[in-house]
């Protein structure tokens, strides 16, 4: 069973990592920062359509801010989504402006409708911290999925991903008619491959997506990281794999009833080779994120000890011993995807 005992600790952005984050267009002017959405002055709790409260309040402005923050807020979600074309920006409302206090960085949400189809759609706005930046990184290089964020000083932007929580999926949606076990257990071994050999953590019921694509016979599914945090952070590889999360003792059982053992180890080949695909189409960029990441202190020593000699007895490879800092660990976990 994976466990998280202690609170992750946040990490700077070097100055290694802003130069990366400019060099591939990631660090741009913003008009306002994470500190300025502080400025509220009152806050009350949000309830779901079931009266549940979400754990997420609502945040209100003083009338002196308010017309300058909401937009600035339009702004960047205009940025985010079409690369800044302003023209698009008269036809937006925030609608809400939303706090989780509980999270590790506070992050904002804010919910943009647009006034010519009612449509409406979220963004975020939280406290940088390098490992959730080097993890929205590797998704974006290393998974089917193409990530949009940009960073500026001590503000991280990120977009909403769409999908039904895993936990909610889990509760509502297992004993659907309409559900094809087969291949949304297939998903779930290909995804816990994905965190695996990146090593990205914490992936509970909570922190993933699931995303149904009707096809012209059924149905296809793809899960989905919306939580980044745990990057490479924790000392025991377990929390590195979805697998081993109680939480998600659902999927694991189902998976356990379609799949063979010759089937998983297919679908886990599968995964290592389009993970190398992706590898050898995004060389020069993986290259100098992992150096950067090589540079940067990412965990305590004591986790990167611990990891380290799991590793090795995983793969049975001593070269994990020597590795000196997390972002050599996920090097190696990368060149073994590459030999394979």
């Amino acid at each position: 069973m994976a466990l998280i005992t202690k609170k992750k600790i946040p990490f700077k952005i070097s100055h290694r990592l802003r130069k990366y984050l400019s060099k591939y267009g990631r660090e741009k002017d913003l008009p306002i920062k994470y500190s300025d959405l502080l400025r509220y002055d009152n806050a009350f709790p949000l309830y779901d359509k079931k009266g549940k409260d979400t754990l997420w309040e609502t945040v209100m402005y003083p009338q002196s801010d308010l017309h300058e923050i909401y937009e600035a807020l339009k702004i960047i979600y205009a940025d985010l989504k079409t690369d800044g074309d302003a023209s698009v920006i008269k036809h937006l409302v925030v609608d809400r402006v939303d706090t989780c206090t509980y999270a590790n960085t506070k992050p904002f949400r804010i919910r943009i409708v647009n006034r010519i189809n009612d449509n409406h759609d979220y963004f975020y706005i939280k406290q940088a911290d390098a490992s959730r930046i080097y993890g929205l990184e590797l998704e974006h290089l290393l998974s089917p999925n193409v990530i949009s964020y940009c960073t500026h000083e001590d503000t991280l932007v990120e977009e909403h991903i769409a999908g039904i929580p895993a936990d909610q999926f889990m509760n509502n949606h297992l004993n659907d008619a309409n559900l094809n076990p087969i291949r949304l257990a297939k998903e779930f071994i290909k995804f816990n491959e994905r965190c695996f050999v990146r090593l990205l953590g914490d992936m509970h019921s909570a922190n993933f997506v699931i995303i149904i694509t009707p096809d012209f016979e059924d149905f296809h599914y793809r899960l989905r990281a919306i939580d980044f945090d745990q990057q490479s952070y924790e000392a025991s590889k377990s929390v590195y794999m979805p697998q081993f999360f109680k939480q998600n003792n659902p999927l694991i059982e189902m998976g356990m009833e379609s799949l063979t053992p010759e089937s998983v180890k297919q679908y886990q080949a599968e995964e290592r080779t389009l993970i190398a695909n992706r590898l050898r189409e995004e060389k020069g960029r993986i290259h100098d994120l992992i150096e950067t990441m090589k540079k940067d202190t990412l965990s305590l020593p004591e986790n990167l000890d611990s990891l380290r000699k799991e590793l090795a007895r995983h793969y049975n490879n001593n070269l994990f011993l020597d590795c000196q800092n997390m972002g050599e660990v996920v090097e190696l976990s990368l060149k073994l995807v590459l030999v394979h």
